[in-house]
């Protein structure tokens, strides 16, 4: 099973940035493509960014595109998270997850999820 470690949430005001970077365990790592995920206080797990197993096919929530990037390293088997000028309804806890699929955005499809880390946008 893969495992996935987040890191990289914390405090931050309105307008600023953060870098949120998931390494996953195992050598197959771009068979899979990855996601992350934000869930908020009273609100459902949605997606905020995909990113297929080699890199070339991207997908952004409209709340988020031109502000967040995603990225990968295959060598590094790490995926990021650019998040770039903040704003308090970003915050949330962000998931990471892995999925055997060549590309998609259904959470349905993924199949492994890291524990979460912690975004707060203060105003």
């Amino acid at each position: 099973q893969v495992q996935l470690v987040e890191s990289g949430g914390g405090l931050v005001q309105t307008g600023g940035s953060l870098r949120l970077s998931c390494t996953a365990s195992g050598r197959t790592f771009n068979s899979y493509a990855m996601g992350w995920f934000r869930q908020a206080p009273g609100k459902e797990r949605d997606i905020v960014a995909g990113i297929s197993g080699a890199g070339g096919r991207m997908y952004y929530a409209d709340s988020v595109k031109g502000r967040f990037t995603i990225s990968r390293d295959n060598a590094k088997n790490t995926v990021y998270l650019q998040m770039n000028s903040l704003k308090p309804e970003n915050t949330a806890v962000y998931y990471c997850a892995a999925s055997s699929s060549y590309y998609t955005t259904s959470p349905d499809e993924y199949d492994y999820w890291g524990q979460g880390t912690q975004v707060t946008v203060s105003p």
